[in-house]
């Protein structure tokens, strides 16, 4: 018998997951990671339901506290980026350190398992030609995650699992219902679980970092208003931002340094490239010429054409065919040929 370790976070697409692959005659151990105090889909409330579930299949139930990890790789990550005019992605980080990475080290060490599922929308496939694990999107676009995981190395995907890859939602909603499954109706969780838990990013950023007043100027340092933090803007946000103008304006810089955030029209939120760092390729090697592929900039964005320029130090320059809004630093620029994830990484700060 097969074994797998499905990492549960007490929601319907991590329950569907497990239950399939227990259904596929795999010896299913359940895994959950704890990653903060409060209440929150992959913490206190999950962990009892992923509990409930174990229960349910009649398979075993792990609890793993990484809390300390998860203070240091996504608290203090998200801290340190607002607080100096970045917007980082945290889930990407979440996925590689917190996540895939100490659930396969678990499975291996203590649980003989080399393999881990998740409730992920994804796909993978092998490359015989190349001899690389390749990350697809999944078959349901509007719920593929394949952003989220372009950080994932060659050995986290040869571990992997992904059941609900081909699946629709509404089909995951259905097995759950046909197992049974206790979580089969419950809503759905927001992408960040710190948004969950604390009701908003700002809440989250609140409780940490004070408010601290200064300026929101324009691109010639006009002064139009006054804000009570950075860490309360991003790039390309044009609401709630408390200044008057004859046309709109978004904010087309965070100038931490001087506790500014500048503002402008929407052309001034306009770029033809960006650098990227901590580059992973993904599903091929480290090309050594520029390669054309689609990238998008946020999960939500739609893939656009572009040509990436490998550069030293595991960067990149990402060069639009046509100028592109609100590029914002600390968000993943992830790559595309087709449905192939190519690689990714994280926008670089640039002069606004």
């Amino acid at each position: 018998m097969k074994k797998v370790v499905v990492g549960l976070s007490g929601g319907v697409d991590s329950s569907t997951a497990a239950a399939i692959l227990h259904n596929q005659s795999y010896e299913v151990i359940g895994l959950t990671l704890w990653l903060m105090k409060g209440k929150g889909q992959c913490c206190s409330e999950g962990m009892v339901d992923a509990a409930y579930i174990c229960e349910q299949l009649g398979i075993p139930h792990h609890v793993v506290d990484i809390r300390e990890v998860f203070q240091t790789n996504i608290v203090d990550y998200l801290l340190t980026g607002y607080s100096t005019g970045v917007t980082p992605l945290p889930c990407s980080q979440c996925n590689k350190t917190v996540k895939f990475g100490p659930m396969v080290r678990y499975a291996r060490e203590t649980l003989d398992s080399e393999k881990i599922a998740t409730g992920h929308y994804a796909r993978i496939c092998y490359n015989e030609n190349s001899g690389r694990h390749e990350l697809l999107r999944a078959a349901d676009r509007n719920k593929d995650q394949s952003y989220f995981l372009y950080d994932l190395s060659q050995d986290l995907l040869a571990a992997s699992i992904f059941p609900l890859g081909e699946l629709q939602k509404s089909d995951t909603r259905r097995i759950a219902s046909e197992y049974g499954l206790k979580t089969a109706d419950k809503p759905e969780s927001q992408d960040l679980c710190l948004v969950e838990s604390n009701g908003s990013m700002r809440a989250f950023l609140d409780k940490y970092l004070a408010p601290k007043k200064g300026e929101i100027v324009d691109a010639n340092g006009k002064v139009l208003g006054q804000h009570d933090g950075v860490h309360h803007y991003t790039i390309g946000q044009r609401k709630g931002l408390g200044v008057s103008a004859p046309e709109p304006l978004y904010v087309i810089a965070l100038d931490a340094i001087n506790n500014k955030v500048i503002v402008g029209d929407r052309t001034k939120a306009t770029l033809p490239e960006c650098n990227v760092e901590r580059v992973n390729w993904v599903s091929m090697a480290e090309p050594c010429a520029p390669i054309k592929a689609e990238v998008q900039i946020r999960y939500r964005s739609q893939p656009v054409p572009v040509t990436i320029i490998p550069l030293e130090n595991s960067r990149a320059r990402v060069v639009f065919d046509e100028l592109q809004f609100s590029i914002t630093p600390g968000q993943a620029a992830v790559w595309y040929d087709g449905e192939k994830v190519l690689g990714g990484g994280i926008i670089e700060r640039f002069d606004g």
